[in-house]
């Protein structure tokens, strides 16, 4: 473990959080904190979670990582 605070105790969560702020929060300006409360969890249920590829599953998509998985 490194220093408190130090990114690399939680690197992969850093880069899961520095992800979801480039592809939709710093391009979306919100009115209300309600607001940006929604639009990010509907960014994280319906796009980053399901749909987005990650490169920790070999650049696919969870859903096609799990369905490939299954058959096995």
């Amino acid at each position: 473990m490194s220093a408190k605070g130090s990114c690399h105790d939680n690197a992969m969560v850093e880069i899961v959080f520095k992800t979801i702020k480039s592809e939709m929060v710093w391009c979306t300006s919100f009115q209300t904190r309600v607001i940006a409360e929604k639009a990010l969890g509907r960014y994280i249920d319906g796009f980053y979670n399901p749909i987005r590829r990650h490169s920790a599953l070999g650049y696919k998509s969870p859903i096609a990582f799990e369905a490939n998985n299954r058959s096995r």
